[in-house]
Parts: C-alpha cells; structure tokens; sequence
C-alpha cells in the first residue's frame, strides 16, 4: 500500500522515462488527489515545487544541479528526500510524514502505487498560512506568548542537537570561502547595484572577519556549533501550537554545522528585511537565556553581516538561471541585504 493518494494521470507522450512537464501536470491536477481537494495551489521555489491540496502538502524536487546542491539524479532526489523527512522531524515531527513514490506504469502515473518509480515526493501536513512568522510580522507582529513559545522550542532544540565535529579551521575558513564567492556575484557589473558601495561593504565584511577569527575559532574549540536548522527564516517558523519549525537544509551538511547564534542573527536580520528590528535582539536575548550563555555582541552583529551580504548573493544568483523567476525582484532585494549589512559592520565600527 502506497502513502499517498492512488489516482492516476496520464503522460503527454508514450515513454518510459517521462518529463517534468508531465510530472507536474499530474501534480497540478486536482483529480489526482481524489475527494481530498477542488483545487491545487502551487508554491514554486529555486530548487523545488510545493503542491498544497486540502490538508497536506506534497513537494517535489526539481532535477538541478548547483555547487552547493545536486538533485540532478533519481538517486540524489530519493537521498534527499528521505534526509529532509529525518532531519525536519527533529523540530516538526508531526508536520513531515512519509516520503512517496511517484510511480509511472503503462503512461500513467500514480502516488504510492504500482509501476516503475520516476520520482520521489515528502508527504506533509500543511501548516496555516496565518500563522507563519512573516505573515504575522507583515499583519502587526508576534504576540509574546507565540514569541516565548518560540524561543522555548529554539532552546530545546539547540540544547539537544549534536555538536559539530566541523574543525575550528574549517569553521573559520568557511567565512572567508563564502566572502570569495559573494564577490565573484556582487561585483558583475550586469547588475543594477550600487557598485561604489558594494566592493567597499566587502572589504569591510573581510576585515571584520580577519579581526574577529580567534572568535569564531574559539566557538567551535567551546562545544558551540550544532548540527542545526541551516536556514532559519521567518516563512520556515509557524507559531501555531506547539510551534513548527520546517524546510531545513538537508542537502549540504557541511552548511548545517551552525553556532546556534549565526542561525538567530540570521532570523533576526530576516525579521529586520521585513519590518521587525527589534525582533532578532529580543529572540536572541530570550534563546540566551536558555541556553545560559549570551554571546559576545560583536559576534552576532559579525553573523548578521555575514549572512546579510550572503543572502544579497543569492538575491542575485537567481538573475543567473537561464529562465529566473520574478526577475524584478532580486535587484532591489540584493540592495536591501546590502543596506543590513552595512548596519550590522556599522555596529561593529
């Protein structure tokens, strides 16, 4: 007996080796979730598609390949897959389920049935919109019961969850490889940034880097670094009870190995881009008070700046697929990642 639903679609073509396109005009279709639903909602992401139907959520990885990820093979898919089910069950056990076969047999497809597999599918309850942490700050903001409830669950998790066994050296140089790759994206002239600011906002990230590195080095000889969630931002936390914390990074280790105060300054700089500045201090404060340890202040504003140029990379690495997705959206984001960062090596000044 399969996971999932057993309705069945066909393909576009006779072939034992279907395509995407035929795969999502399965997914897409609300007949093929049976009584469960009248429609599809679709949420398309940079490295998969999510299919929210009645009750549940289905998500299928796309066949990409990027240096930090590869989904390009059945296999990959199936990997990551299974890791995302076993590695988001640590903070939303209830939410992620079971990982489905999507099966294709005499040009048809079906969930959890019979046939050759073509792809692979996580099985998720879905969470209410209403309650998701950018929602919520885009509507007002958390109420602070919803906010302790979140730092009570973020302080679990970081006390509970396996200490890295990444070296200080490697923990170190990982900055710096990240700033490398941060340039080679800002500073391409095709973008519409401000190319007087960026290569100086660089080079300040890279002194503050140098200056602070015994810092960052000591974190991982103290025991500090977890296996964490890897990307913690506001639309991964739903405050509905108990609180929900989803979509971590299954797909690159190395990139989960995490002092549990980068991760809160990126949450809190993620809070800052939409509106809520004084959010991430009160939630690192709070998770402090855990955890029995507050660190070092120009350590977090270091992290904020860190993730901040990061996430105006990545804002701008879209811009280089070969079909981008909201294409007039990731300019203006990169410049506003920029400005986060500025304050944050501002406060380091």
């Amino acid at each position: 007996m399969g996971f999932g639903p057993q309705s069945k679609g066909r393909a576009s073509a006779a072939s034992s080796q279907p395509s995407l396109a035929d795969k999502l005009r399965f997914l897409c279709a609300p007949s093929t979730y049976g009584d469960n639903s009248d429609s599809v909602e679709v949420v398309e992401t940079h490295m998969s598609y999510v299919f929210l139907v009645g009750k549940r959520a289905y998500k299928l990885k796309k066949p990409v390949k990027f240096p930090y990820l590869d989904f390009s093979t059945l296999k990959a898919r199936e990997f990551n897959c299974r890791e995302e089910l076993r590695l988001n069950r640590r903070l939303a056990p209830q939410t992620y389920l079971a990982i489905a076969p999507l099966a294709f047999a005499e040009e048809r497809f079906s969930i959890g049935g019979e046939g050759k597999i073509v792809d692979w599918l996580v099985l998720m309850r879905r969470l209410p919109r209403e309650l998701m942490l950018d929602h919520l700050i885009s509507h007002g903001e958390p109420s602070p019961s919803q906010l302790e409830a979140l730092c009570e669950t973020l302080g679990r998790f970081y006390l509970g969850a396996a200490r890295s066994a990444i070296s200080a050296q490697d923990y170190g140089d990982r900055f710096f490889r990240e700033q490398r790759t941060n340039r080679d994206i800002i500073l391409r002239q095709s973008f519409a940034l401000d190319h007087g600011r960026a290569p100086l906002l660089l080079d300040r990230l890279d002194r503050c880097l140098e200056a602070n590195l015994p810092l960052l080095r000591q974190r991982v000889t103290e025991g500090h670094v977890v296996d964490g969630h890897g990307d913690l931002r506001p639309e991964h936390i739903c405050l509905c009870e108990p609180v929900v914390i989803f979509d971590c990074l299954e797909f690159n280790e190395e990139l989960r190995q995490v002092d549990p105060f980068d991760e809160l300054a990126f949450l809190g700089m993620e809070c800052a881009q939409l509106g809520a500045v004084r959010l991430g201090p009160d939630l690192i404060r709070c998770v402090a008070g855990r955890l029995n340890k507050a660190p070092p202040w120009r350590l977090t504003a270091l992290y904020a700046a860190s993730r901040a140029m990061l996430r105006a990379r990545l804002a701008l690495a879209h811009l280089l697929d070969e079909r981008p997705r909201e294409p007039a959206k990731w300019e203006p984001l990169a410049s506003r990642y920029l400005d986060l960062a500025e304050q944050a090596l501002t406060a380091l000044d």
